[in-house]
């Protein structure tokens, strides 16, 4: 891990020195991870066997980096003050915070690992009692709830900020979006936002009912998106290419469009089956990255549902 500079360099005048030196260590141990990750070295992560998976680094910022696996996208603040991670499905190293974006395991399913390294936890509590209380399995068995050393330490609501590596890191939430306990992650310095799951840059939006998510607050959430950062803020998805602010307006506008065409179908007293064979998406599937029929679907059986809880 990436250390602050000690009481002895502080004395001798050398806190600049030290902290250039632990920096560039910081980069190193970063670019360490990496070759380690993608050289086939098993990790104890909870499920998965990621002894095949190759993690891609791209260099977003001059302290800032993103990490593509098996799972969400990563994000990655380094500097002398430590390490900062925003989701973690794998990684056993060395992190001082650990920020989850949302409940789902590809992006917390590190949590236990990091936890036993001492890292703190941080995200909303609605997203802590998830842990704790898992939502039933798909296929309707219990869900098994996280061990206590995964559970986020220091939850809020509303907006936190934490101040390290020369960043003012602005946790920011997003209420009963993807889920009801959504967190972005606002880099102001390195001019980065990332979203987690509520919006992805890939397939169609997933509206996770189960754990409290809704349509409206994914509507609401995009907005926040476009209202967050500058102009030029890059707009890092929890899956899916890094975008800019154009691309989030216009899969907001793909969403509302798709709502309307299940509304009107709906008015036509059509099942939720009728409406999903009606294929309401057909206009924006060749246009959707990574658009498969799967997710077409679920997300049009998403806003049936919802619009229909909402008459």
């Amino acid at each position: 891990m990436c250390f602050l500079p000690t009481r002895e360099a502080v004395k001798n005048g050398r806190t600049a020195e030290e902290k250039m030196l632990r920096t560039r260590r910081c980069g190193i141990w970063l670019t360490t991870l990496m070759l380690v990750a993608g050289s086939g070295v098993r990790m104890r992560a909870q499920q998965p066997d990621f002894s095949q998976v190759q993690i891609k680094t791209t260099k977003v910022a001059s302290n800032f980096y993103t990490l593509e696996g098996q799972g969400g996208t990563i994000g990655v603040l380094t500097g002398p003050d430590g390490v900062l991670m925003v989701d973690a499905q794998f990684a056993d190293v060395r992190i001082r915070f650990l920020v989850n974006t949302h409940v789902h395991g590809d992006h917390t399913g590190g949590n236990e690992n990091i936890g036993k390294l001492g890292a703190v936890i941080i995200a909303r509590e609605n997203l802590r009692t998830r842990l704790a209380k898992p939502a039933p399995q798909a296929n309707g068995q219990p869900g098994v709830p996280a061990p206590p050393i995964a559970l986020p330490v220091l939850t809020y609501d509303g907006a936190l900020t934490i101040h390290m590596d020369g960043e003012d890191v602005q946790l920011i939430a997003v209420p009963v979006a993807h889920t009801d306990g959504d967190t972005m992650v606002y880099f102001p310095n390195a001019n980065v936002l990332m979203t987690g799951d509520f919006y992805r840059s890939t397939g169609y939006p997933n509206i996770d009912r189960a754990n409290g998510g809704t349509m409206n607050g994914m509507l609401a959430g995009f907005d926040l998106i476009l209202k967050t950062g500058r102009p030029d803020t890059k707009i890092i998805p929890g899956h899916g290419a890094t975008v800019d602010k154009a691309a989030v307006t216009a899969h907001k506008a793909m969403m509302v469009a798709v709502r309307d065409k299940v509304a009107a179908l709906m008015r036509q007293n059509k099942t939720q089956e009728e409406v999903i064979a009606a294929k309401p998406t057909s206009e924006f599937d060749a246009k959707v990255t990574g658009a498969t029929p799967m997710t077409a679907d679920r997300f049009v059986g998403q806003l049936y549902q919802e619009l229909k809880s909402s008459r």
